[in-house]
């Protein structure tokens, strides 16, 4: 079978499929050619290019695996995040582009800052401390998660790709953190579990399946608890001018955005990413 007919099969398997969220236009079409390519261990494949019979019997069984909601980033093992390869493991936040936005936010304040400190709060696998790292070398990135499944990802993650200016800790927000940082750092990155513990059952089922609970909420009535304490606690860490960013859905943005100009932070706004829209960043000045 040629490549053409080995997708349009796939597409139609994963269009029919009652687990995966159906939100983004030809997103079954993008993610069967994604994991053709990576059974075929090829960038790129033409409709005529022929699928020898073994790969395309492990294609169906990728294909097969998504159609359970199992998200493409665990199939593969691995996510391209800002042109960085980061793993991706079960038991730990999947790795996603729409985050790309919350790392470009962070990346911006930090380059014209002589040896920046930033932290990436609730990092899961680390992957927007790491991104923060490789685009702004002269930076040290601290990352803190309550799971240390998730750091022991991130520090496998920041070993492969050569970044000895990361720091990954396991704790809660802030505790993990030596004191010394007090009132040091320039940018504070977190991507929080935001959703309201009574909207739990309305997540896709491959975000419920296939995401650790605790990094989808902070069992709050509003989903706002963990924000409220970063905003809070953030005060003693920043240094004067330093940045708070948030990333939320687009229908939590305004509540934040009351809760950091509520705790002190000035210039706070709503930033967009022009690509997915599906995500909000809310930034603020301390």
């Amino acid at each position: 079978m040629n490549a053409a007919d080995v997708l349009a099969r796939a597409v139609a398997t994963l269009k029919a499929s009652p687990n995966i969220d159906h939100w983004q236009k030809d997103r079954e079409g993008i993610e069967a050619d994604d994991l053709l390519c990576f059974a075929l261990g090829v960038d790129d494949v033409e409709p005529g290019d022929e699928v020898p019979p073994a790969v395309r019997r492990r294609f169906e069984r990728m294909v097969e695996r998504r159609a359970t909601g199992e998200p493409v980033q665990l199939i593969k093992g691995f996510a391209v995040f800002r042109g960085l390869e980061v793993l991706a493991r079960p038991g730990v936040f999947v790795p996603r582009d729409s985050t790309e936005h919350l790392a470009e936010q962070a990346i911006r304040r930090l380059r014209r800052r002589r040896d920046a400190v930033a932290v990436d709060l609730a990092c899961g696998g680390g992957t927007v401390g790491l991104a923060i790292a490789d685009e702004v070398p002269s930076s040290h990135v601290y990352g803190t998660d309550i799971s240390a499944d998730a750091i022991r990802v991130a520090r496998r993650n920041a070993k492969r790709l050569e970044l000895p200016n990361t720091t990954f800790l396991t704790g809660d927000l802030f505790g993990a953190l030596p004191s010394r940082l007090h009132g040091t750092i320039d940018v504070i990155a977190l991507h929080p579990p935001y959703v309201a513990k009574r909207e739990l059952h309305e997540l896709p089922e491959e975000i419920r399946r296939f995401e650790p609970v605790h990094t989808l909420t902070d069992h709050s009535v509003d989903g706002l608890g963990l924000i409220g304490r970063a905003a809070s606690e953030s005060e003693r860490w920043l240094k004067p001018g330093g940045w708070l960013l948030i990333e939320v859905s687009p229908d939590r943005a305004r509540a934040v955005a009351k809760v950091m100009r509520d705790h002190g932070f000035r210039d706070v706004r709503s930033t967009v990413d022009t690509g997915f829209k599906v995500t909000r960043v809310l930034v603020g000045r301390w």
